[in-house]
């Protein structure tokens, strides 16, 4: 079995949402057991030209919404954006682009068209969840998600690799990948010199790997990773792990050149202004996730206080260093109300039966730590959001990047649901729905450094984009794959919305299709199991 070594502790490939975890990687044949996606059968195009009829166009740069307009793409590109008229008068046929011989026009009259959306902390699924990636891609693209990072390629550097690849050439449905290896992949042995730090860097860029993800390590032996990550002209990402995160905050890393700090956890110890540590319990232990995931929804309360010296001094190092904040608020939101998490409309028909045995308290299973989650805890963590949520909206309003990340397949969220609820947990801090949507596709092509080609609707970027027949900024729900439901003008209740159309690198697919292969794969997995419905405690 390969190992992982990290600040003393052994990773074992399948972590996400929190530090070291000692769940074995499994292994048949020397190969992963994560299967890799099947050859696309999906899809159609790239055109030689494709024209979005009569939209409302949300460019996704914080700019309101306009329409109606016509999207003229070529091949992979936007071409023009062009005002046919202003709402409630016909269309004025003489400002409408021509289509080209050979081209494809599609009428959209009443739909609203937004960038693709970029989930920054996207992991394709794990062998511990036993789901395979086409599962996964699938529910990405299926709720409109264009674009993931890959926070640690924790199935694997080379298999990570291959999908990035595959997915770039678009052999296979699924999201653009961008793969950041965990710190320490593909060695076995810990790292204890800075020199050895910075040839493993250059390894992973040798091999084709983008960036790095870390937990912390010593401060030596890091900072020289961090060193060599600019040197490479590669970027990085950090979830601060508590066993290093008293050696290694968020304004450590932000200082050493990180790009993005991942959940929360580095800062709030980094706007410690009356302790050094967090306050453990003389009982605590880091390997006990009851334990963790207690603890840390009262770690918000022990940090300095909105508008205090410590609390200003934070933010604005924090912006000088055009740092970047990815909260994943959502993949800590069953912590704050179980029962609504455990119950999501999506589950029934969308979430794989093992994937709900993964999510079901267990002491071995990395984030299914609800042993005997209560009263006392959900407070807590309630208040935790409060104090969490007023830093990130505080940070935004002083010109912060902030951007959308899940981290699904992990405490009852489902991949793309997941990245929809963050969306709506961005608006609950305090965000515009423009601000929401920037978040979710600009702010998060310039974290990766491709402002210049993706995360927005104008001319010469990638055509990745997605088509909804409602409007998004007036009810985020309207974009969850299971629609949003409305009383209807005869007295009944229906569901509108879900993404219609998600066409990447302008490849248009119909994202209801897509949603319906994943409830074909949870109908058959379930009559193989013999069940109609996943079980309840």
């Amino acid at each position: 079995m390969r190992r992982i070594f990290l600040a003393g502790s052994i990773l074992i490939a399948g972590l996400a949402c929190g530090g070291a975890w000692a769940a074995p990687l499994p292994v048949a044949d020397g190969k992963l057991s994560v299967p890799g996606a099947p050859p696309r059968a999906e899809g159609d195009g790239p055109y030689t030209q494709l024209i979005l009829r009569g939209v409302t166009v949300i460019d996704g740069t914080g700019a309101p919404a306009y329409g109606p307009a016509d999207v003229v793409i070529e091949g992979n590109r936007i071409v023009t954006i062009e005002s046919v008229g202003a709402p409630g008068l016909p269309i004025d046929a003489k400002k409408r682009p021509k289509l080209k011989a050979g081209g494809h026009e599609i009428e959209l009259s009443g739909s609203y068209v937004m960038p693709g959306i970029i989930d920054m902390h996207g992991h394709i699924g794990g062998a511990a969840q036993a789901v395979p990636a086409e599962y996964v891609y699938k529910l990405w693209m299926g709720n409109g998600i264009t674009t993931i990072r890959e926070p640690g390629c924790l199935n694997g550097v080379d298999w990570c690799l291959g999908e990035y690849k595959r997915s770039l050439a678009n052999a296979i449905t699924a999201p653009r990948i961008f793969p950041y290896a965990v710190f320490g992949a593909d060695r076995d042995a810990p790292m204890t010199k800075p020199d050895e730090a910075r040839q493993w860097v250059r390894d992973m860029k040798a091999k084709g790997i983008l960036g790095m993800k870390c937990f912390g390590y010593r401060p030596d032996v890091l900072e020289a990773a961090f060193d060599e990550l600019k040197k490479q002209g590669m970027r990085s990402a950090c979830h601060h792990s508590q066993t290093d995160v008293a050696r290694v905050n968020v304004l450590t890393t932000a200082r050493w050149g990180l790009t993005s700090m991942e959940h929360w956890y580095g800062l709030p110890e980094a706007l410690f202004d009356d302790r050094t540590v967090q306050d453990y319990p003389a009982a605590y232990n880091y390997n006990n996730e009851a334990d963790r995931f207690g603890q840390a929804g009262r770690l918000w309360a022990q940090a300095a206080q909105k508008g205090s010296d410590k609390y200003e001094a934070v933010i604005a190092e924090l912006l000088k260093l055009d740092f970047t904040l990815d909260p994943t608020f959502t993949i800590y939101a069953a912590s704050r109300d179980l029962m609504r998490a455990r119950r999501a409309d999506w589950h029934d028909e969308y979430t794989l039966p093992q994937l709900w045995d993964f999510f079901t308290p267990n002491r071995d299973h990395h984030g299914s730590f609800f042993f005997d989650w209560g009263t006392e805890d959900e407070v807590a963590w309630r208040a935790n959001y409060t104090r969490w949520m007023a830093f990130v909206n505080d940070y935004k309003n002083r010109g912060g990047r902030v951007t959308v990340g899940s981290d699904s397949g992990f405490i009852y969220q489902l991949y793309g649901f997941g990245t929809i609820q963050e969306l709506e947990l961005l608006r609950e801090a305090g965000f515009h729905p423009l601000e929401v949507i920037r978040s979710a596709t600009l702010y998060g092509a310039q974290a990766l450094g491709e402002g210049n080609r993706l995360g927005s609707i104008e001319p010469g970027k990638f055509a990745d984009l997605i088509v909804i027949d409602e409007n998004p900024l007036a009810n985020l729900k309207v974009l969850y794959g299971t629609g949003h439901i409305r009383l209807g003008a005869d007295g009944k209740t229906q569901r509108v919305g879900g993404v219609r159309y998600t066409i990447k690198d302008g490849i248009l697919f119909d994202a209801a299709k897509l949603r319906a292969d994943v409830r074909r794969m949870v109908a058959a997995e379930k009559a193989r199991r013999g069940i109609t419905a996943l079980p309840q405690p």
